[in-house]
């Protein structure tokens, strides 16, 4: 749903901002979220309250079924601390482990138990007592929802011992469940029904206060939480478009707002550009095999393998050869890193997947391979054109920036990538076939698995290497996620194999893209965790802790 008026057109909008009418526009759009209601409740119109914050979100944060962990809330590709539920743990701004409703857990040797001890004073804002036996519930009720986004596929089942211990028996070793578990929300066993979502019960931090489907979201801090009381007593997300959460901005109605690159030079009086790092990576998909193979998609058959890219020179080439802070610089406005890989700045990334401009480098790979130039100064070897399309989700505008700006870079090499936007209904087809520019990135390994996996779901390179699988699985198998980190990395390059540059050249990643806000003086946001992919949820992770100067 639109954020704006039924009776404003996006180019009327455009006209309001540009001819400083601002406030004008952001008043019709924020009507929409309605004043204080009859019981007094906020709005966000209450922009500079003390004791509340108001978050200006894109329109696809808001969770479509609710606020219910069995569907979406929390888990999925943008993953976040669900705020309204607890969780087992959660991790710190280092990205280290801490309990929340644990207060212990440990792993057996051979990897397929996990035993936890529950917290006893922790209950639901119905006035219940949460016990182990809503944990269990939990997560045998994830792993049997096809809703559920959280991935258990690898637990077989969650059994309370008692009312403070549970034990989670695995299908197989699988020490990445912690990231999983600690976003996913505990509910109650008592009193989850269809509903839910709409009317959630949780024993977290905030309640759900009031909800006006396509507009905003109210939390106020529960009086009965466990853990020390939120400073921010209320949090108003309203759900916006990039244009009209900027003029919110303007207008003075939001504390803070999210915003791109795009937008990174506009100032606001009273507001100032808050830049969070994240490891939300923009990289290049290139199918690794050649054309005329098939491969499948969940029930989908798709077309798989390209001509030019499964030329390892040609993969080689396209590493060294791209500019990535010049995509940077001339694309994010600086705002962001050179990124080398989907996990970069984490423990389990590999120093080896960087590789340094080269362009000289790159040619001389073209040429020892046989793809010569040809009177267009475009590429060809054996009678194949060094040529070919590239998509991009149209509806993203620093995606087309970036993909315009690598095929102008590619053209130097002689290799001519012909950019395609396109929704993602028509992008998935093209998956296993065609180069994509991707979004991705987690605090978790298990997007380096499932992107280098054999089997995995984001193999989109089609790459298979039976010792590279080996490594991924090991690294998975071991009880603790600190003794796989040495796994991972070869499984990205062990000295002679892998999917670095130097190696199989799967991918061609660009930059890890900066999250900016627009920020309010004197609204003071705890320290943020590395954001994983997407704006949204992930910036309020902590919000219980900002607060006024």
């Amino acid at each position: 749903m639109s954020a704006l008026p039924t009776n404003m057109t996006r180019r009327r909008f455009a006209q309001l901002i540009a001819a400083g009418g601002a406030s004008v526009a952001c008043a019709g759009v924020l009507s929409a979220c309605g004043g204080n209601g009859a019981d007094g409740s906020p709005s966000a119109n209450d922009a500079g309250v003390k004791n509340q914050v108001i978050v200006a979100m894109n329109m696809n944060s808001e969770p479509a079924a609710g606020f219910d962990p069995f569907v979406s809330w929390g888990c999925g590709e943008h993953v976040h601390e669900p705020l309204i539920q607890s969780t087992l743990i959660t991790t710190d701004a280092d990205l280290e482990f801490v309990n929340d409703l644990a207060t212990e857990y440990y792993c057996a040797d051979d990897g397929m138990t996990w035993y936890f001890t529950i917290r006893d004073d922790a209950k639901f804002t119905d006035g219940e007592p949460l016990t182990a036996s809503d944990v269990a519930f939990t997560i045998n009720v994830s792993i049997e929802s096809e809703a559920a986004e959280a991935d258990l596929s690898m637990v077989e089942k969650a059994v309370a011992t008692d009312d403070t211990h549970v034990e989670i028996t695995m299908a197989k070793p699988y020490n990445a469940l912690l990231y999983t578990l600690a976003v996913v929300g505990i509910v109650p066993e008592h009193a989850h029904g269809e509903d839910y979502g709409a009317n959630p019960i949780g024993s977290g931090r905030y309640m759900l206060e009031q909800w006006d489907r396509g507009q905003q979201v109210i939390l106020k801090a529960n009086p009965d939480y466990y853990g020390e009381a939120p400073k921010m007593e209320r949090v108003v997300v309203v759900f916006m478009e990039e244009d009209a959460a900027l003029a919110a901005v303007r207008a003075g109605q939001v504390d803070i707002a999210y915003t791109s690159a795009t937008y990174s030079d506009q100032t606001s009086e009273g507001y100032e550009l808050f830049a969070c790092e994240t490891v939300d990576s923009r990289g290049i998909s290139l199918p690794s095999i050649a054309a005329g193979q098939t491969k499948a998609d969940g029930a989908n058959e798709y077309p798989a393998g390209n001509d030019v890219t499964c030329d390892l020179a040609v993969r080689r080439a396209i590493n060294y050869g791209v500019d990535r802070q010049a995509m940077i610089d001339n694309v994010l406005n600086g705002y962001g890193t050179p990124a080398y890989s989907v996990c970069d700045s984490s423990p389990w990334g590999s120093p080896d997947m960087k590789v340094e401009t080269d362009v000289e480098v790159a040619k001389k790979l073209l040429d020892e391979a046989g793809w010569a130039s040809g009177e267009d100064g475009i590429r060809s070897k054996d009678g194949v054109r060094a040529a070919f399309d590239m998509y991009y989700a149209s509806d993203d505008s620093v995606r087309q920036a970036l993909a315009a700006e690598f095929a102008d870079q590619m053209k130097e090499l002689g290799i001519e990538v012909s950019i395609k936007g396109a929704s993602w209904d028509d992008i998935y087809p093209h998956e296993f076939a065609t180069p994509i520019l991707w979004g991705w990135g987690s605090n978790a390994p298990t997007e380096l698995y499932e992107l280098t996996y054999s089997k995995g779901w984001g193999n989109y390179a089609c790459y298979d290497n039976a010792e590279i699988d080996s490594y991924l699985d090991e690294a998975l198998a071991v009880p603790y996620i600190e003794d796989s980190y040495e796994l991972f990395q070869k499984a990205q390059w062990d000295g002679t194999q892998g999917v670095a540059p130097q190696g199989a050249a799967t991918w061609v990643w660009l930059a890890n893209v900066d999250h900016l806000y627009f920020k309010r003086t004197g609204l003071e946001v705890a320290e943020q965790k590395p954001h994983p992919h997407g704006h949204g949820w992930s910036l309020v992770n902590n919000v219980d802790r900002w607060s006024w100067a």
